[in-house]
Parts: structure tokens; sequence; C-alpha cells
């Protein structure tokens, strides 16, 4: 038995081809290879049926589906058309101006180049842009008048750099006029408080000296003709305290003692190593004590004047020679104070 070689069978028929059923025998019993043509391939009726596609179905439903949008779409915009607002006009720059700045900067070729004269001057490109205030000053270029624009909007950042510099500068001066100023017053100020204490002090120095003149006058030195031999606080084993408590006036025995202010005398007689001795109570209650009198000239209870002679220079009481020992007991205390500064704080000076 004879093996026959089947027939490859095609994996899909393309549209609109007929599909023929290739599994048949031949009835004379083997297989041969056919190639169909046009001729030889008649219709198969029955239950060979060839589908076929409709190749303009697709194409048709959307021609209808456009030309329904473009219906819906027209309809919408007649609607809108007839609710919304009338449209904005726009307006361009004229085209032929255009192209005479083109021609203008690039120049014409139409002519003959050797005929025609060279441009100089380019005119604008453009006006677009151009201010009424441009178009007023005479400019004609958009790109000269923002260049004109932007040259007067750097002067004037300019100029307000130079006024904040120079109000900075006006005020810096001033700040510095006004701290010399100051400083110059504070100096004005300080020279005039140092005038001022200064002629407060020399007023001070002539009211005292004023006044120690006047006190000269009631106050007087208690002896003349002397020489001062001992002062107050020095030390010795003269004395019996250890120091000197007085002012010694050496002068010759029988030399005049005077009051030294207006007073009392509140005693007069004999002291012990004092040896004569009169005390002058003053208004204040100083005491004044003449010491190693010759001779007393007062009594007690008198009341005497500056100037006024109470007694004479002696040697007796505790002495090495004739002197007039002055002691000065504010007060009246026991305990003295020393006779020259005391003197000299009434204007006197021994």
């Amino acid at each position: 038995m004879a093996s026959n070689r089947p027939a490859q069978n095609p994996s899909y028929a393309p549209a609109g081809t007929e599909v023929i059923d290739l599994d048949r025998r031949s009835e004379e019993g083997t297989w041969e290879e056919w190639n169909p043509t046009a001729e030889t391939v008649r219709p198969v009726r029955g239950r060979h049926r060839v589908t076929k596609q409709r190749g303009g179905g697709l194409a048709r439903s959307s021609t209808v589906l456009g030309v329904g949008v473009i219906a819906a779409v027209g309809a919408g915009g007649m609607a809108t058309a007839q609710t919304s607002k009338p449209p904005v006009s726009i307006s361009l720059p004229d085209l032929s101006s255009v192209t005479e700045s083109a021609k203008a900067l690039v120049g014409d070729d139409s002519g003959d180049k050797a005929d025609t004269p060279a441009r100089t001057v380019a005119a604008p490109f453009t006006g677009v842009g151009l201010t009424n205030a441009d178009t007023a000053a005479g400019t004609k270029d958009a790109g000269e008048a923002l260049r004109d624009r932007i040259m007067r909007q750097a002067e004037a950042q300019q100029d307000q750099v130079d006024s904040a510099a120079a109000k900075a500068a006006e005020a810096a001066a001033a700040k510095q006029a006004a701290s010399a100023a100051e400083e110059a017053e504070k100096k004005a100020e300080k020279k005039a408080a140092d005038a001022k204490e200064k002629a407060e002090a020399e007023a001070k120095q002539k009211a005292a000296a004023k006044k120690l003149a006047e006190l000269a006058k009631q106050f007087t030195l208690p002896t003349s003709s002397y020489t001062i031999t001992s002062t107050f606080g020095q030390a010795g084993s003269m004395w019996s305290s250890g120091y000197h408590t007085g002012l010694d006036f050496a002068a010759p025995t029988g030399t005049l003692i005077k009051a030294v202010h207006s007073g009392t005398i509140t005693q007069a007689g004999w002291a012990g190593s004092y040896g004569y001795r009169t005390i002058l109570t003053l208004d204040d209650g100083t005491e004044l004590w003449f010491c190693h009198q010759s001779s007393i000239s007062v009594s007690v209870g008198q009341k005497v004047s500056t100037g006024e002679v109470i007694g004479r220079v002696g040697a007796t009481g505790n002495v090495t020679g004739p002197h007039l020992h002055l002691e000065v007991h504010p007060g009246g205390a026991a305990t003295g104070i020393d006779p020259m500064a005391w003197l000299q704080g009434k204007g006197l000076h021994p």
C-alpha cells in the first residue's frame, strides 16, 4: 500500500481568498501537485463558502462619525458666536513698512548695483513697541527707543546712587561737625568751670585775706622786739610734761606785754613753774596764758581791749632767761594748742 505525502494546510487564509479543501484524493490513486489559476478555479457552491469582508465598512462608519462631529462642532460654534462677546481685534504691523525696513537694512538688489549709491543711514526695522512719548520725541526705531529708555533708567539709577552717596556724606559730615561742636562745647564748659573754680578760689583767698586783715586789726602780737626761741611740741627734759606746751618770745626784762584781743582778765598772780601769770579769756571762751612776767598790770575781772598793756616780760618761775611764754587753751581746756597756728589764723605772723 502506497503512502501518500500529506499536503501542508496553510495556518491562515488571507481575507478575500477562497478556501480550497485540499484533503481529497485523486480518483487515480496518487497525489499530484496542483497549482490553481484563475482560469481553472471555478466558484464553489454548497458547503464550501468563501468568507468575504466588506472592505469599506469601517471607512464608511468613520466618515459618518466625522460628519456628525463636524456638524456638532459647527452648531456649537454658531451658538457660541451668537452668545459670546464680540472678538477682540488684533492689530498687526504694516508688512509694507517691515519690507521697506528690510530693504533699507540689506539694500535693494533689483537695480544696477553700480548705479545705486550706498546707503549710510539705515531705516528703522520696525515701529513695534514705540510709545507716544517716543513718537513725540522723534524716535521711529523701536530698538533705539528701547536703548534710550535703558540709558535713561541707568542714568536715573546712577543719579539715585549719587544722591544717596551725597546724602550719606552730608550726614557723616553733619555728624562729625556735631561731634566736633559737642567736643568743643565740652572743652569750653570745662574751661569755663576751671576758670570759675579758679576765680572762686581766688575770691575765697581774697575774702580770707580781707578777713585776716580785719582780724589783724582786732588782734595783735603780745610783745615787740622779740625772738622766737621755743615752739609748741618741742621735746626736752626741762619741761615737766616732756615737751614744750607754748610759744616763747624772748625779750629783755621789762618789755611791755599787750592784750592780743579784747576780753576779760580771769586770773592774775603767781602760778608755780609759770611764775607770774595772767589769763585773758576772750568772748568765745578761748583762754590766753601770759607766763613768766616780771610784773602784772591788771586785776581779775577787768575788761581789756586789743593792744592794752597787761604786764611786762620777766624771768619768774622755771626759766633760763627772760621771755614771754604764751599758751592757747580753746574753751578753757587743760591741754593747749599751737599758739603759732592760732596767731596765724588771726592774721598775725610771729
